[in-house]
């Protein structure tokens, strides 16, 4: 009768834990997964199912991991129930959670592609707060567990030419802040990832290419991917990558209000 227990906990040491990624068939989510592929099993998800599939083929042949490919369209509101509910049904456990998936528009809102912006919404607060609460639970009844929500530092400021985008990001920093507060003593740590301007196709997708942000200083997404990770293992709040964002961002704490917008204005506009 000891023997079956004896392995069982062997097993359960040697059993790698899984981490659940979400936007990661490129940019910081990629970086992510190639980063954490030798050291943790992986559910990887984004709206591109071959492309997933063939990241997941070269990281398990690298790493010699698990490489779960979920695909899946979060501007869909039923999007991260059947997404866990499939994590669920194959007999997956979610030991770290990196809600990464998101994306911006860039223009003046009154001009704005309505649907676009409720989109926008979706992925960027929706889909994470969704998803955060699915995982929670068994997180909480293990004692241990990871989430990263990746914001920006746009979401330290209004962001006029992008004001849904950098509300979302705002959204995203107050939330990951309040329940790193109630989790406290839980075993399950939040981390927040604040990155500034960085070179991904986000900007490509968002149009804002020749904002004076990214033309001015742009990180490189594996640099900040990395800085997020180790911020993540050392438990910490909030990740900001880079002295000048670090600045920036702290900076907007001490400065008038309308001072503030008007900078992040300039900002945002294209490079003449």
């Amino acid at each position: 009768m000891v023997l079956p227990a004896y392995v069982g906990a062997l097993d359960s040491k040697a059993r790698r834990e899984t981490a659940l990624i979400t936007g990661a068939s490129s940019g910081i989510g990629l970086d992510l997964a190639q980063l954490m592929a030798p050291d943790f099993d992986l559910i990887i998800t984004a709206r591109n199912q071959n492309e997933l599939e063939k990241i997941a083929r070269e990281l398990e042949s690298a790493h010699g991991n698990r490489v779960h490919v979920v695909p899946a369209d979060l501007t869909l509101p039923e999007a991260p129930q059947q997404m866990f509910a499939e994590i669920v049904r194959r007999g997956l456990q979610v030991d770290i959670l990196i809600n990464n998936a998101g994306f911006g528009l860039y223009g003046p809102f009154a001009d704005s592609d309505a649907k676009a912006s409720l989109g926008m919404i979706e992925v960027n607060i929706a889909a994470l707060t969704s998803l955060t609460r699915l995982a929670l639970p068994g997180m909480i009844e293990r004692k241990r567990g990871r989430i990263m929500n990746v914001a920006s530092t746009a979401g330290f400021q209004p962001g006029p030419l992008m004001a849904v985008y950098y509300a979302t990001k705002a959204y995203v920093i107050m939330f990951s802040e309040a329940i790193a507060n109630e989790l406290k003593g839980s075993g399950v740590s939040v981390t927040c990832l604040c990155p500034g301007a960085t070179a991904t196709n986000f900007a490509g997708r968002a149009n804002m290419e020749e904002s004076r942000l990214f033309k001015m200083s742009a990180m490189k997404s594996k640099d900040v991917a990395l800085a997020g990770y180790k911020g993540m293992m050392a438990e910490k709040g909030i990740v900001i990558p880079g002295v000048l964002n670090k600045t920036l961002a702290m900076s907007v704490r001490f400065s008038p209000r309308k001072l503030v917008t008007a900078i992040s204005r300039s900002l945002q506009e294209k490079a003449k």
